[in-house]
């Protein structure tokens, strides 16, 4: 585990570790007026300078903080007891961000090493069995026609991350956001065929023949081109 992270969850446990303190921070949260000494005591029946204690460590990490006296609250002679609440300080452990972009640049990379003859072929493959397992996942009707089919294919390659227009005149779909972004450039015999395989096992999951042909970007926001028959008929 990072330091940085190992050093946020100490300084929470350090003050927020015990159950009671805890308890009593969450319940300052969610008043609507500020709490005393006595009405922590009460709430949680423990000793008033128990109480007294918890209330001061919250105050001091900057969790609580003392304020005003409300107005519902009768004033009364002597020294008025303080009044605690909660500051806007937020609670939050924060991880070193996931770098999925490096491992896709780093693994297409390897793969684009290894058995070239066959590269394209193998993770067109790879991806029509990923597409398969996803139209399984979220369901898809057998007996959809054309557009339904489209559109079905459309919602799922969505929820991956890419987003995509239909020409239905045209019989394409038209990519304008890939979320594999630098890779799918400089690797597209890897990327862009693993991409097609993805939906020809998505219309394949729907029992429908679908021989696509995906026509990779070349440049940065230039839109990917997948052919699809304008008619998509049913396996027999």
């Amino acid at each position: 585990m990072p330091q940085v992270v190992e050093q946020q969850i100490a300084d929470l446990t350090s003050v927020l570790g015990d159950p009671t303190r805890r308890a009593i921070y969450i319940a300052a949260r969610e008043s609507s007026e500020p709490l005393t000494v006595g009405k922590v005591a009460e709430l949680f029946g423990i000793h008033r300078n128990l109480a007294r204690h918890h209330l001061e460590k919250l105050t001091e990490e900057g969790y609580l903080q003392v304020g005003s006296q409300p107005p519902s609250v009768t004033r009364r002679a002597g020294r008025p007891p303080k009044h605690y609440e909660s500051t806007s300080r937020h609670i939050e452990i924060t991880y070193p961000t996931l770098r999925y972009d490096l491992l896709v640049e780093l693994l297409t990379k390897i793969v684009s090493r290894v058995s070239p003859d066959h590269l394209s072929e193998v993770a067109e493959e790879v991806g029509r069995e990923y597409g398969l397992e996803l139209a399984d996942e979220i369901g898809t009707a057998s007996d959809a026609g054309y557009r339904e089919a489209v559109q079905g294919v459309m919602g799922a390659m969505s929820g991956m991350g890419f987003a995509m227009n239909p020409d239905w005149d045209g019989g394409r779909l038209l990519t304008y956001h890939c979320p594999f972004g630098e890779a799918a450039l400089s690797y597209p015999e890897v990327v862009c065929s693993l991409d097609r395989g993805i939906i020809s096992g998505l219309f394949e999951a729907i029992e429908r023949c679908s021989e696509t042909v995906l026509h990779p970007h070349r440049v940065r926001h230039e839109d990917c081109v997948t052919e699809i028959p304008v008619e998509i008929t049913a396996r027999s």
